[in-house]
């Protein structure tokens, strides 16, 4: 990661602050050396932050947090459960897509790029932004969530209306962060296998879309 941070110039402005602290250098300073050893990180470095390119800070209408990348070859595209056309659709994808094929009449796409919802205003924020392949959870500790944590605080503080899905206890636990006088949270299981089929039902497609609709905003088309 060079010191100039390649960001959308919206969030570059935002999250200015955050570029200059001490524990950004120290992100920078561990995927320096873990470049420079060799070894192979997630996502590719020019879509680390993909979700700020595709959704700009003022056009933020829904946030779906994520927790770690994907940690495969291929799978990786620095947006929260999603992965490029002609990746095999990941276990918790398929239960996401399933859950909408209930609740809004989705049809089943044969891929898994959610890139068309991120350039709708849904902000696919993984909390961790970077993994070493094959070793999740293996960038939890080097600052990633200070950084996405005053990511989803600058939302709260100074946007109004946003509807935040947080999925599974690592998701709800960013619940703190946020203003519920301003904003929407809705809760569900994560869409993991793991769950069970606690994910199943929890209908938050079709409420993001009536709370849009009743505040006069575009709703998202999910279709894929």
């Amino acid at each position: 990661m060079s010191k100039e941070i390649e960001i959308e110039e919206s969030w570059k402005t935002v999250l200015k602050e955050e570029f200059d602290k001490p524990y950004f250098e120290n992100i920078r300073n561990f995927l320096k050396r873990e470049f420079r050893s060799g070894k192979t990180i997630f996502p590719p470095g020019p879509q680390i932050f993909n979700a700020f390119e595709q959704t700009p800070f003022h056009d933020v209408k829904v946030v779906i947090l994520g927790q770690d990348p994907y940690h495969a070859h291929g799978q990786a595209m620095g947006l929260s459960f999603s992965v490029p056309i002609g990746i095999r659709i990941p276990a918790s994808l398929k239960r996401i897509y399933k859950e909408l094929q209930r609740d809004v009449d989705f049809r089943i796409p044969d891929h898994g790029d959610l890139t068309s919802w991120a350039r709708q205003g849904v902000f696919l924020l993984n909390a961790m932004l970077t993994v070493e392949a094959a070793k999740p959870g293996s960038h939890k500790l080097i600052g990633w969530q200070e950084f996405t944590n005053a990511v989803i605080k600058k939302i709260s503080d100074h946007r109004e209306g946003v509807i935040f899905m947080l999925w599974g206890n690592f998701a709800k636990n960013k619940k703190s962060l946020i203003d519920l006088s301003k904003h929407h949270v809705l809760e569900a299981a994560h869409p993991s296998p793991l769950a069970g089929n606690a994910f199943s039902e929890c209908a938050h497609f079709s409420k993001a879309n009536e709370i849009l609709r009743m505040k006069g905003f575009a709703e998202i088309d999910w279709q894929l």
